[in-house]
């Protein structure tokens, strides 16, 4: 069971159910049908095969004094087979989607085409994916503007993306556009705080690169007092102030705070060493206990 848990999170698949359960919340919370089957597969196969792609290369070989680089040398064969699998799986699901709504994309507006473009070109050049000769930018080198490139995409993959291919596969839809681009804010923000409590994890490899992440700046008491904390008190003030500018229930409001809270206690919490587990579950998770509080107070909305 514990070799188990490990590969689920070492091997970054809880990430790939995070990006499905934020993708169910942004549709439930517009009101939006579901995605398909196939969009789900593609974006959990290829979320995985993209946050594995760090951790492979023969930089790690021989490394045993991190855990997660530790298990991925000894599962190596088995991490390479995985990613063979999630590769043939994503492009058999994208044919099949291509395949059932071709002509539906054909006639995308160009400025979903534009959102779409710009949330995989920020995804391409995280990881240098193009070839120098082309553009050589790795925007996972920009030290504090890291975290917030990893909100932005994680804001657009949980709230742009499933817009869109609900326009592709049940449209056309109508919703709210103050209510999506709050959406967006809100995501934007929770991952982007998420991002630089996990550069308190890397604080020291990001200091001997001369990576200045937020904690290497400024280090990490005024990372939490003067940036944490802060950010997730605004967040929380503003989630209260549109909700009932919107006239939500107390309920939903209640429901859609917890996370939040959590999020200032984990926050606070990052005076003291945690293990790599700590990061994985508790934190990651907390992105997908948003997602799960987000879809259950959508059933609280209308009383």
């Amino acid at each position: 069971m514990c070799q188990f848990i490990r590969s689920v999170f070492f091997g970054n698949y809880f990430i790939g159910i995070i990006a499905i359960a934020l993708s169910i919340e942004s549709c439930t919370q517009l009101r939006l049908p579901l995605n398909s089957a196939a969009y789900y597969t593609i974006l959990f196969c290829i979320t995985v095969f993209y946050y594995t792609y760090a951790y492979l290369g023969p930089l790690n070989a021989g490394n045993t004094t991190n855990p997660r680089k530790d298990w991925y040398n000894r599962n190596h064969r088995f991490v390479l087979r995985s990613q063979v699998f999630l590769l043939i799986t994503a492009i058999a699901s994208g044919i099949c989607f291509l395949y059932k709504n071709f002509t539906a994309i054909q006639s995308l507006p160009f400025v979903y085409w534009l959102l779409a473009g710009i949330v995989a070109l920020s995804g391409i050049l995280y990881y240098e994916l193009l070839p120098g000769s082309v553009l050589k930018i790795n925007l996972r080198n920009t030290g504090w503007l890291k975290a917030f490139v990893i909100g932005f995409v994680w804001a657009c993959v949980a709230n742009i993306l499933p817009f869109i291919v609900a326009q592709i596969e049940t449209g056309p839809h109508q919703v709210e556009t103050s209510f999506l681009i709050w959406l967006f804010i809100k995501n934007f923000m929770f991952c982007t705080v998420n991002a630089i409590i996990f550069d308190i994890k890397d604080y020291a490899d990001d200091s001997n690169r001369q990576l200045k992440t937020f904690v290497v700046r400024f280090g990490l008491r005024r990372t939490i007092f003067y940036i944490l904390l802060p950010l997730t008190i605004i967040g929380l003030f503003s989630l209260v102030a549109f909700t009932m500018s919107h006239h939500f229930s107390l309920a939903t409001i209640l429901i859609n705070l917890i996370p939040f809270i959590l999020l200032f206690m984990i926050a606070w919490s990052m005076q003291w060493p945690h293990k790599i587990l700590y990061y994985l579950v508790i934190i990651d998770g907390l992105i997908f206990f948003k997602a799960v509080c987000g879809i259950v107070g959508m059933n609280f909305i209308n009383n």
